[in-house]
C-alpha cells in the first residue's frame, strides 16, 4: 500500500504537466477511432504466438517444464488458497485432466500463496491428481505479471499460446474446457 501511494503522486503530477502544457493537442475523434479499430483487427487476425517459458519444481519435488511439454495441450492454471473463484473452478479443471490426460492433455496448477502458507496448499493440491508447484519455485516471467486470479493459459501441441482467461472475463468449468480447450487435442 506504501509503494501504490508513494508512486502515485508522480503519476498524478507527470499527467497533470502533460495534460495542463499549452503544447497538448488533442487528437482528432476520427483518428483515434482509426488506429483503434486498427489494433483491434490486428490482434483479432493474428496468429498465436510461442508460448513463453515456464518451469516449476514440484510440491513432490519432480521438475516441469512447458518446453518438455511439446506435442502435448498444456493449461496452466495460476490460483491461489484463499481466491474463492480458483477452488471453484479447480474440480472442473481436475475433471477434464481426468478425462483428456490420454488424449495429450497437462495441468500444472501454480500457487500464488506465500511459501509459509505450503501446507494449505499441499491440503488443496491433495484432492486433485494434477501437478502443483509455488510460484516461488517456478520460472514464468513471459505471462506477464499474475495479479488478477484466477488466471488459466492454453498452449496448443506445437508450443503455440491459444488462450489466456481471466477468472472474471470468463469461468473455467467443464463447458468452457469442452469448448475451448478440446478442440485442440483433437479426435
Amino acid at each position: 500500500m506504501a509503494v501504490a501511494g508513494a508512486i502515485a503522486p508522480s503519476i498524478n503530477r507527470n499527467a497533470m504537466r502533460c495534460c495542463s502544457s499549452s503544447s497538448f493537442v488533442r487528437p482528432p475523434a476520427a483518428i483515434v477511432a482509426v488506429v483503434l479499430l486498427g489494433a483491434c483487427a490486428s490482434i483479432a487476425g493474428a496468429e498465436p504466438r510461442i508460448a513463453p517459458p515456464l518451469t516449476a519444481t514440484l510440491l513432490d519435488g519432480s521438475r516441469f517444464n512447458t518446453a518438455e511439454q511439446r506435442g502435448k495441450v498444456v493449461l496452466i492454471n495460476f490460483w491461489a488458497t484463499w481466491c474463492a473463484p480458483c477452488r471453484e473452478e479447480m474440480p472442473a479443471i481436475d475433471a477434464f485432466y481426468t478425462q483428456n490426460r490420454a488424449r495429450g492433455l497437462e495441468v500444472i496448477a501454480i500457487s500464488l500463496d506465500e511459501p509459509k502458507d505450503s501446507a494449505k496448499v499441499h491440503d488443496i493440491a491433495r484432492l486433485y491428481t494434477f501437478p502443483v508447484g509455488l510460484a516461488s519455485m517456478a520460472r514464468y516471467k513471459g505471462y506477464g505479471r499474475i495479479w488478477r486470479l484466477p488466471m488459466t493459459f492454453v498452449i496448443d501441441r506445437e508450443g503455440r499460446l491459444r488462450d489466456d482467461i481471466t477468472g472474471r472475463i470468463a469461468a473455467v468449468d467443464l463447458a468452457f474446457l469442452e469448448a475451448r480447450v478440446a478442440p485442440l487435442l483433437g479426435p
